[in-house]
C-alpha cells in the first residue's frame, strides 16, 4: 500500500498510534530515556558536531552493546526496574534485578562538611546497559533475552553485568553523577574502555549539566550528546524472491529471500524490505544484486542495487 492511501485511511478512521503494544503490561519512566543522535565516521556532519562540542568539556566514553534498564530508587532504596521499552513506557523486571543482585539495591549517603546527606534526589532514576561478555555468542541476543526470561532463576544464572550510564536528577557534572553511582557501588561507563563486552561506537557527551540541558532536546534525542559509530560491514549477494509475512500486529509486511551470505560472522538468508514504497525506491527486481547489512548488528537489511 503506498504511503499516500495509508495517510488517508489512518486520517477517516482518526488513527494515530503506530507500532504494536503488544500484551505485557506496561509501566511509566520517572524519566524519558533518549535515544542518541548517531553519525558514522565516513559522513561529514559528525565533524560539525564535534567542532561545536569543543566549547564544551566533553566525556568520551565506549557505547555498550546490551540492553538499556532503568532502575527507579526511592530515599535510596530500589523499588523498581524497567526495560527501556520505547523510552516511555517499559516492562517490569524488579524482581529479576533484585534476585540476581547486578546492582546495589541501596543508594549511599556521601559526608559532606555539612552532615550525613543523600547526593540522591528524593526518588533518582538511574539508567544503564545490562551487557554479557563478547566471548558469549550473540552477547547482544544473549542479554537482551534474558529480560524476557519468564524464569527468574535462569536470569540469575547468565553472566550478566549492569554498567550504569546516566543519573537523574543529575549532578552538576556528569562526571560528577558517575563518580556518585560508583560511591554507591555500581560498575560505571566512565571506568574503562570494558573492552570485554560488545561494543556500538563511542558516546560524546557534554560535561556540565546547565550546558547539556541548554541544548535542549528533539523528541528523539539529546543535542548535548551523540554516538558515533563505525559504517556497517556491507555484502552483495542477489535478491532470489520476496515474499510477504504476517507479523505478531496482524501487520503484513515484504521479507527479500536471499543467496545465503556470511555478514559479521552470521549467515544471512532473509532481509527486511519494510513496505512496498521501500522496495519501489530501492528499484529491487527478482535476480538483482543488492548491498546488505545487519542493522544494528542483528537485523538484515537491503540497502541498495549493485550497478550492473
Amino acid at each position: 500500500m503506498p504511503d499516500y492511501q495509508f495517510d488517508e485511511i489512518a486520517k477517516l478512521h482518526e488513527w494515530k498510534k503506530i507500532g504494536y503494544g503488544g500484551t505485557d503490561d506496561r509501566i511509566k519512566h520517572k524519566y524519558k530515556i533518549y535515544s542518541l543522535q548517531k553519525f558514522f565516521t565516513d559522513s561529514d556532519k559528525w565533524v560539525w558536531y564535534f567542532e561545536t562540542f569543543m566549547d564544551h568539556e566533553i566525556v568520551e566514553t565506549p557505547k555498550l552493546d546490551g540492553a538499556c534498564v532503568s532502575l527507579l530508587y526511592k530515599q535510596g532504596i530500589l523499588i523498581q526496574a524497567l526495560t527501556r521499552g520505547d523510552g516511555i513506557e517499559g516492562i517490569d523486571i524488579t524482581d529479576k534485578i533484585v534476585l540476581s543482585n547486578i546492582v546495589p539495591h541501596q543508594l549511599k549517603h556521601m559526608d559532606y562538611s555539612q552532615g550525613d546527606v543523600s547526593n540522591a534526589s528524593d526518588e533518582s532514576m538511574v539508567t544503564g546497559e545490562v551487557v554479557a561478555p563478547k566471548s558469549i555468542t550473540n552477547s547482544r541476543n544473549y542479554s537482551a533475552g534474558a529480560l524476557n526470561l519468564k524464569d527468574t532463576s535462569e536470569f540469575i544464572s547468565r553472566d550478566l553485568t549492569f554498567i550504569a550510564h546516566d543519573l537523574q536528577p543529575a549532578e552538576d557534572l556528569y562526571s560528577w553523577s558517575m563518580d556518585y553511582l560508583r560511591y554507591s557501588g555500581f560498575d560505571v561507563i566512565t571506568d574503562g574502555e570494558w573492552e570485554q563486552f560488545p561494543h556500538d561506537g563511542r558516546v560524546f557527551r557534554i560535561n556540565m549539566t546547565s550546558e547539556f540541558e541548554k541544548w535542549g532536546y528533539t523528541s528523539h534525542h539529546p543535542r548535548g550528546a551523540y554516538a558515533l559509530k563505525e559504517q556497517k560491514e556491507i555484502q552483495q549477494t542477489i535478491l532470489k524472491d520476496v515474499i510477504w509475512q504476517v507479523g505478531k500486529s496482524g501487520q503484513v509486511s515484504p521479507v527479500a529471500l536471499l543467496e545465503p551470505v556470511e555478514i559479521g560472522g552470521a549467515i544471512v538468508q532473509r532481509a527486511t524490505l519494510h513496505n512496498i514504497a521501500y522496495i519501489e525506491d530501492l528499484g529491487l527486481e527478482i535476480g538483482c544484486g543488492v548491498e546488505v547489512i545487519r542493522s544494528g548488528e542483528i537485523i538484515p537489511r537491503i540497502v541498495g542495487v549493485v550497478e550492473k
